[in-house]
């Protein structure tokens, strides 16, 4: 979140502005479906309280900044995801506690105010501290920036690693379970993102962009709130850090299909949002 933040500018936040009616859209598609659709398969699926409890709260959680050079690479609106990701962030801190609360509330006693905390602490006070860095010393930050999404990369590959190594024996017990779950989880996500906003006829790459936001969650997120809120319950953080896997997989082999049929990045303010995503 540090390392998102000091990528960011004012006019990261005034784009939200040209475009309200698409940013609206995709957010309130993001915390509409993938909660629903998560507490869904969990049901149908028969799913243990733990993988439940860890499906949901990654469904739950915004979506991932992956997501924005995954959209890159289909060529899609750069901008826009940027836009998405940005405020899907900042409303995530009021309701991923909440919306955890309603679908998974039956399966585990949850403390929303606990969990609203810990977003405080793990998204909106660094990504604050992030972006107020860029604003007062952007020589510094614009050289950070160059290693820092990286350096990001890094960090979370190493805490879904460990979750993945720590519990392989519980995760090989009901790892096609946990498979066919996160698989279905993001399936679904792309699948009702892209047709969600193609039924309110938006144009094909608003559509590939929103798929590919509502489809990508913030694991990494999903993962720490998950190890620190249900200590009780180990194989919680499982599907949170097999979706970091997954989500990347399915969006790269989208981003290759769509990018076949999409012209090169030419939008008005597409190129800047570019040059920082790389």
């Amino acid at each position: 979140m540090l390392g998102m933040g000091m990528t960011l500018k004012a006019e990261d936040f005034t784009k939200v502005f040209k475009s309200p009616k698409i940013i609206i859209i995709g957010v309130s598609l993001q915390f509409l479906i993938m909660p629903a659709w998560s507490a869904l398969l969990a049901w149908v699926l028969a799913l243990t309280p733990q993988l439940a409890v860890g499906l949901i709260l990654v469904a739950c959680c915004p979506g991932g900044t992956a997501s924005n050079v995954v959209v890159f690479l289909a060529k899609a609106r750069v901008a826009l995801s940027v836009s998405l990701t940005l405020c899907s962030t900042f409303v995530a801190v009021l309701l991923t506690p909440w919306l955890t609360f309603f679908y998974a509330g039956h399966y585990v006693p949850i403390d929303p105010w606990s969990l609203l905390k810990s977003i405080l602490m793990i998204v909106l006070i660094p990504l604050s501290l992030g972006t107020s860095l860029n604003y007062f010393f952007p020589k510094i930050t614009s050289r950070v920036a160059v290693f820092s999404p990286m350096v990001s990369v890094v960090f979370i590959l190493l805490i879904v690693g460990y979750i993945l190594a720590a519990k392989r024996n519980t995760i090989f017990e009901h790892g096609w379970t946990l498979l066919l779950a996160t698989g279905l989880l993001h399936l679904g996500g792309f699948f009702f993102g892209y047709f969600a906003v193609r039924f309110l006829g938006h144009e094909k790459k608003e559509c590939q962009t929103v798929s590919i936001e509502v489809g990508m969650q913030n694991s990494g997120l999903g993962t720490a709130l998950a190890s620190k809120h249900f200590p009780t319950m180990p194989m919680a953080p499982a599907p949170c850090a097999m979706s970091a896997i997954l989500h990347c997989l399915i969006g790269s082999l989208l981003a290759s299909k769509w990018s076949r049929s999409n012209p090169e990045v030419a939008d008005e303010g597409e190129v800047v949002t570019v040059q920082k995503i790389q």
